[in-house]
């Protein structure tokens, strides 16, 4: 009896697909179609983006696109709009909801509601978001390959009928973010940093030869690697000398609070603070720098137009001074987390308060360390507000984030500005890629 009761449980606690005898489908076969199926559609989206909408073509059959839904949205009154936009956000999503909860069931009604379903969604999505008639050859196979490839492998799955189709329904509105808000703009960035200034010619790698050898886009390089190897360790080394002193101070909420403020402040109001500091003028000096340097008896300087790199190390100070506070805070948290037991055993062991922070606190915190290295360097690659505000990158202090900008805003050259992007990303990623491998390594200590 017991053993009756054992096997009727494992047979309801296996897979569907399992139950019944019947062989579980190759997993090979899946992958080999799904893969096939995503180049084909890669290969069609690279096709539907590049080529030119008609502007007077009307929609094919839809009669509405995302475009015309804006559009008509954008005439209303703010009133209006928004329970507009939180109405279609509940249908969306209580359709989403429906489906996830009755497609994974068992019956012919269920199946055809798959198969419906997993058609008619990436048809509807496409169309809305390409209507033009010279689009139609594009947005139909792409949705019937996708809704094929999905019914396909969700019919297939081991774990039966259902399961994969409601796992895509669970990922696919933030699937459907990341593609439209990150991933479409970074490839369309890098393909538009191989055109001209207008976007139409192709130059190949003109632009990138741009970047190096003209000097708006030579000396942004240049600034960009000096922010990136000084403002991290002055940050690092300032904040955890904070950290280390104000622990054991009175009044060290307060004191850290002090230090904090300047990261809590916006960088423009940073950059205006700053700017007072350098101020340079003929007669009375409102710059505090050019006022010391004047009662003790020299001659006020133009701090921001002094070069080679005294500028660029000028505006590197209020960088550091704004994320010396984030240093702290990160690295005084790390500090407490250091068992007190190691310090302890140390202090037995007749060492000084220099060997115990340089033996014990610091390769106790070295986690948090590169956290804050690899934060403040990705902040200082992407700096744009103190440039933009205190120099206008002018006498060679300018960065590859502000001349990004400035190419693109101001010479309306496009094909710069893209490669100047596809820079920062490159210097970007590695850092990111580090960062995430240092936290998995700690989750693996843990």
């Amino acid at each position: 009896m017991s053993q009756t009761t054992s096997t009727t449980a494992q047979a309801e606690a296996a897979p569907p697909s399992e139950r019944g005898g019947r062989k579980p489908p190759s997993r090979t076969t899946t992958r080999l179609v799904v893969t096939i199926g995503f180049i084909l559609i890669a290969a069609l989206l690279i096709f539907l983006f590049l080529s030119p909408p008609a502007p007077d073509a009307r929609p094919t059959s839809l009669g509405f696109s995302f475009n015309s839904f804006f559009q008509w949205i954008g005439n209303l009154g703010p009133i209006v709009q928004i329970p507009i936009v939180l109405l279609i956000f509940a249908v969306v999503v209580g359709i989403l909801l429906v489906l996830i909860e009755y497609a994974p069931r068992q019956g012919r009604g269920y199946f055809w509601l798959r198969l419906i379903s997993c058609f008619a969604i990436p048809l509807l999505a496409f169309m809305m978001l390409r209507p033009y008639q010279n689009a139609v050859i594009y947005v139909i196979p792409i949705a019937l390959i996708a809704g094929g490839l999905l019914f396909y492998a969700d019919y297939r799955a081991r774990e039966g009928a259902g399961y994969l189709y409601q796992l895509t329904l669970f990922l696919a509105p933030a699937a459907i973010l990341i593609l439209m808000g990150l991933i479409y703009p970074s490839i369309a960035t890098i393909i538009q940093s191989f055109f001209d200034k207008t976007g139409d010619n192709f130059v190949g790698m003109d632009n990138y030869v741009w970047a190096f050898t003209n000097p708006q886009g030579f000396w942004s390089i240049i600034n960009t690697l000096i922010w990136a190897i000084f403002a991290p360790v002055f940050s690092t080394v300032v904040g955890l000398a904070y950290a280390a002193f104000m622990e054991r101070a009175r009044g060290d909420r307060i004191l850290k609070i002090l230090v904090f403020i300047p990261f809590a402040i916006a960088p423009v109001s940073i950059s205006l603070i700053w700017k007072f500091v350098y101020d340079y003028r003929q007669g009375e000096q409102i710059g505090i720098l050019n006022a010391l340097v004047v009662a003790f008896g020299g001659e006020p300087v133009r701090w921001l137009d002094v070069w080679p790199l005294v500028n660029t190390f000028c505006l590197l100070f209020a960088f550091v001074w704004a994320q010396t506070g984030f240093a702290m805070v990160v690295l005084s948290a790390a500090i407490k987390a250091v068992p007190a037991e190691q310090m302890e055993a140390a202090q037995l062991d007749g060492t000084n308060a220099w060997q115990r922070f340089t033996n014990v606190t610091v390769p106790g915190i070295r986690t948090a360390i590169v956290i804050v290295l690899t934060t403040v360097t990705i902040a200082a690659l992407k700096l744009y507000d103190i440039v933009a505000v205190m120099t206008g990158g002018r006498s060679n202090s300018t960065v590859l984030g502000f001349e990004m900008v400035n190419q693109q805003q101001r010479f309306q050259s496009y094909g710069h500005a893209a490669a100047l992007a596809v820079l920062i990303f490159i210097f970007v990623t590695p850092l990111i890629i580090y960062n995430v491998r240092q936290l998995r390594r700690q989750r693996e200590v843990r």
